[in-house]
């Protein structure tokens, strides 16, 4: 056998998504693709802002030399300078480019900070139901997650997070908007969490630390706004990407931001700069450094992603599905109508309809549905949907 033990096991617990996007392109090739309904991998289906043509026609036709070289492990800092800026107009703090790592993507973000604070067997708490690749980002880096419960519209459970507050505990991930919830953590919820957390890193002498992975923070709905962390919590991380906002996640771009007064900044972002180069990154990429500069305030229309998700909602609801209705990204999580998610998900295959058993997200007992599809996907899949739990 050639591959270790570590990445066959790994195989096994493999994400329940890229197992279900592979089925659905079996079935797209069996029924053919208008006969098959795949709401299992957040893959954005809206074209990015026109804008984003004009100015990667602009960088590409630049004619001043070293477009293309190597350049600080952190980012260009005209880049950096510009995300500071964007950062300091949204936040109580200022902040400044040496704040800021560029990286690829949100999952080389997430990377990069857990090299950085982890020594082996550090603990990191995660309210459930998550993004599973955190697992596996934890394990690159020999953390160990501990999963706690969420109340039942998925909001924390801060008598839970406490209770899995151990000597070993380094940091707590949220990740909101929630994929696979849509659930937008409220500012009360986040200076609770930010209270708890300072009385434990006092308590302990160093601190614990709040990472919050955000690249759905734009995609809100109903007058949502998402809290800033940073406005609660010194000892804190924001990661994201602008592969959801722009619908490039091809491109892999985004970055990690430090907040101005964390202790021992200096240190940790010099780890960050190291961890970013170490890791292979080596640097974001170059042309999309440059892009994002004129992009930070852009966005693909949200309100196409509102459109779906109460055309899904209203529909889901009367049909008998039980779920609190998603504040944001492009995301259902419905209560399975019995026990066995896998199961019911496959009862929605028969129909052609392509869902995430909530297993797959430690949320058993639920199944995900993403709607960053057209419009006319959603009406096909409805009628399916309604026979299937008319089945149970």
């Amino acid at each position: 056998m050639s591959a270790s033990q570590n990445i066959r096991a790994a195989i096994e617990r493999s994400s329940f998504i890229r197992k279900m996007f592979e089925e659905g392109a079996k079935r797209k090739q069996q029924y053919g693709a208008e006969n098959v309904f795949d709401f299992s991998l957040g893959n954005p289906n809206l074209e990015p802002p026109s804008k984003l043509n004009q100015i990667l026609n602009d960088l590409i036709s630049d004619p001043n030399p070293g477009q293309h070289a190597y350049m600080p492990n952190a980012g260009f800092l005209e880049t950096r300078q510009a995300v500071a800026d964007y950062l300091s107009a949204d936040n109580k703090a200022t902040f400044t480019p040496d704040d800021i790592v560029m990286t690829v993507g949100a999952g080389g973000g997430l990377n990069v900070v857990l090299k950085t604070i982890l020594d082996p067997e550090d603990e990191v708490i995660i309210p459930k139901p998550y993004f599973v690749e955190y697992n596996f980002y934890l394990a690159n880096h020999q953390g160990v997650s501990r999963p706690v419960p969420t109340h039942p519209d998925f909001s924390f459970d801060l008598d839970a997070i406490e209770g899995a507050i151990t000597e070993k505990t380094k940091a707590v991930l949220i990740n909101s908007p929630n994929n696979p919830t849509g659930k937008v953590y409220s500012e009360e919820d986040i200076r609770k969490l930010a209270a708890l957390l300072t009385h434990h890193s006092t308590r302990r002498g160093h601190p614990i630390y709040l990472i919050s992975d955000e690249p759905y923070r734009k995609i809100v709905f109903d007058g949502v706004v998402v809290p800033s962390i940073f406005d609660a919590y010194n000892e804190s991380f924001l990661v994201t990407s602008f592969s959801k906002d722009l619908s490039i996640p091809g491109e892999r771009i985004g970055y990690a931001a430090v907040h101005p007064d964390m202790s021992d900044k200096g240190q940790i972002l010099a780890g960050m700069i190291f961890c970013n180069r170490t890791l292979g990154y080596v640097n974001a990429p170059a042309l999309m450094q440059r892009a994002i500069v004129h992009l930070l305030n852009e966005s693909v229309d949200i309100s196409l992603y509102q459109k779906n998700r109460d055309l899904f909602c209203d529909a889901l609801w009367s049909f008998g599905y039980r779920f609190p209705k998603p504040e944001g990204a492009f995301y259902l999580f419905p209560r399975s109508p019995i026990d066995d998610d896998v199961a019911f998900i496959e009862a929605l295959q028969v129909e052609n309809i392509l869902t995430v058993p909530g297993s797959g997200f430690l949320g058993p007992g639920h199944f995900r549905i993403a709607y960053c599809v057209a419009e006319s996907v959603i009406k096909k899949a409805l009628p399916g949907f309604e026979r299937v739990i008319k089945k149970y």
